[in-house]
């Protein structure tokens, strides 16, 4: 990886737990837990919420971001994600970083915004409108490493549009 700022916790590592999974998917589970569902981060002034539903105990979000795989009941863990769980809020609340860029994009309909960290973190955030109260919020889909090139291609290509768009 590039340099990484400093604002950036620590890994949590799954061979810090002596190979035991279940005490370490609780202890990423506690650090997502303290990071979006006791409490909330903020973006763009709005309150980031996750997917609250439960899918074996643990919020949805939290699997979204600590696994991959298209069937909601059969996602496959993956240590790079559950090892940068602590990054994910720490990239929204540092959007404005250097090292963080930002763009809003559509996908499947909705307003997204990406947050990349140093072309190598990615968080996918959502725009959500409540419809019983129009509370407007973001909805925290999922956060990945993005090491395959042909996907750090597509994500410069669209960041780079983005900017090119609004500097002119």
């Amino acid at each position: 990886m590039s340099s990484l700022p400093d604002w950036l916790p620590s890994l949590h590592r799954f061979e810090d737990f002596g190979g035991d999974w279940e005490r370490y998917i609780n202890e990423v589970f506690s650090v997502f837990y303290g990071d979006f569902v006791s409490s909330q981060p903020k973006f763009q002034n709005r309150w980031v919420r996750c997917r609250r539903d439960l899918i074996s105990g643990k919020e949805a979000g939290f699997w979204h971001c600590t696994s991959d795989g298209a069937d909601e009941s059969n996602r496959t863990p993956d240590l790079r994600r559950c090892e940068r769980i602590g990054w994910v809020r720490a990239v929204i609340e540092h959007s404005q970083e250097d090292k963080v860029d930002c763009w809003p994009n559509d996908r499947r309909g909705e307003k997204r915004w990406l947050l990349w960290l140093n072309e190598e973190f990615l968080v996918i955030l959502a725009e959500r409108t409540r419809k019983s109260n129009g509370f407007r919020y973001f909805q925290l889909i999922t956060a990945y490493c993005t090491d395959e090139e042909h996907r750090k291609a597509r994500l410069r290509k669209e960041r780079d549009d983005y900017y090119r768009s609004i500097n002119g």
